[in-house]
């Protein structure tokens, strides 16, 4: 026999036929009943959402599916699937094995959508969560073999714990776990839907915006988490996020390599040293600006300091040296100078002879005193400490020129180090 299906016409006659079978005393019994109608009559077809509500009995039924858990095997726990997408959509799904229904008995009618509070649904929430916006879409979808899909966009405001040492060469790490304490692993048992790559791929494709985050990659972990000497299950998306460094390249760290540049070669320059120690609080006057800007950008939750506070503070402390290096040889060339001014008020010419004063006459005539006479072209003692002064300054110059060099490449490539590793 066939199944019941849409009414036969024969001869003018609708004729329905409809099989029972009932078991009396061990004996099976076919029973034959008939339906007779007019000719032309439309036939009865069960081909709209309302048969089906009636079929599953929620139009009547007191909302007593919407507590109790949908398990028929006290043993098997209910399993709820959970898909995850970076745009804030979050789609869950699971089985409900009373509500099901037979799509060839309603013109082959497989879902149907319902109110989210017609049937239970799983009771899961983010742990991570501190803000968010819930969505107002409170339907699901229902399948013919009890599947009920429910895909809200959420959006949400976690937790995360940020490592900002490399910032802005930095990658984050958030957790997003979603959770049900409510029923424990045997009743209860949350698994993800789709595989990472396909997560990565789905977001990826979903992601318009080019902001100052780039979504790199994600991993899921199920795990049960004990609570009271029971075991809860818990899935945990690991989302890793790469931060665009180019604003901060372009608006901080390349504009102070610009400023130290400019330092090094007021430095090196030809300029007095007056003219160079001007230009060089100049310089540090417009790093502090950076400073400043570098203090608005920072986040300020790391336990330790990022390199870019180092980077900046070094290059601070450099421009700092370099001044005094400045005004430490501008001491030496004044000091020099005055020296010099001492030693040649007391220097004499030696071809020179020196005025005899008038009243000194002798009694045997006039008497003229001599000088000591000293060798042609040999300086004096003085004169030539002076000499060895204004050889050293020159020397003194460079190799505290050169030792600010190597300081400033070593400290740059350790560094460059550091954000690179």
């Amino acid at each position: 026999m066939t199944c019941p299906g849409p009414a036969q016409k024969t001869h003018g006659t609708t004729l329905l036929l409809i099989w029972k079978q009932e078991r009396m005393q061990g004996v099976f019994v076919a029973i034959l009943t008939f339906s007779l109608g007019t000719a032309g009559a439309a036939p009865k077809y069960l081909c709209t959402y309302y048969d089906i509500v009636d079929y599953l009995n929620i139009s009547s039924h007191d909302k007593l599916h919407t507590y109790i858990l949908p398990k028929i095997n006290p043993k098997e726990p209910v399993e709820v699937k959970v898909d995850f997408f970076l745009v804030s959509i979050l789609s869950v799904e699971w089985q409900n094995p009373f509500a099901t229904w037979d799509p060839w008995d309603f013109c082959n009618i497989s879902e149907i959508v319902l109110p989210m509070d017609t049937y239970w649904s799983p009771p899961i929430f983010i742990l991570e969560r501190v803000n968010g916006q819930d969505p107002e879409l409170n339907y699901v979808v229902l399948m013919h073999n009890g599947t009920f899909n429910s895909t809200r966009p959420y959006q949400a405001t976690l937790t995360c714990s940020l490592v900002i040492f490399k910032f802005p060469f930095d990658t984050q790490m958030c957790n997003l776990s979603i959770a049900s304490f409510l029923y424990p692993v045997t009743d209860f048992v949350m698994k993800t839907r789709q595989t990472p790559a396909e997560i990565i791929r789905d977001s990826k494709s979903l992601i318009l915006t080019d902001g100052e985050w780039k979504f790199t990659n994600v991993s899921i972990m199920e795990f049960t988490e004990m609570m009271d000497d029971k075991g809860f299950s818990v899935v945990t998306y690991v989302i890793s996020m790469d931060r665009q460094p180019t604003l901060y390249i372009l608006n901080l760290i390349l504009p102070t390599c610009a400023l130290y540049l400019l330092d090094m070669a007021v430095l090196f320059g030809p300029s007095s040293l007056e003219e160079k120690i001007n230009f060089q609080i100049a310089i540090i006057l417009g790093s502090s600006m950076l400073a400043v800007i570098l203090n608005n950008s920072l986040p300020t939750s790391s336990n330790k300091p990022p390199i870019i506070v180092v980077f900046f503070l070094g290059t601070f402390l450099l421009m700092i040296m370099a001044v005094l290096d400045s005004f430490f040889l501008l001491y030496q060339q004044r000091k020099s100078g005055r020296l010099d001014k001492v030693l040649r008020s007391f220097q004499q010419d030696p071809h020179e002879l020196p005025k005899a004063p008038p009243d000194n006459l002798a009694k045997g005539g006039p008497q003229l005193l001599h000088p000591p006479r000293k060798a042609q072209g040999q300086p004096t003692k003085r004169l030539w400490q002076l000499q060895e002064l204004d050889q050293f300054l020159p020397v003194l110059e460079k190799v505290l020129l050169f030792s600010h060099l190597f300081l400033s490449l070593f400290f740059f490539a350790v560094i460059f180090i550091k954000w690179s590793s």
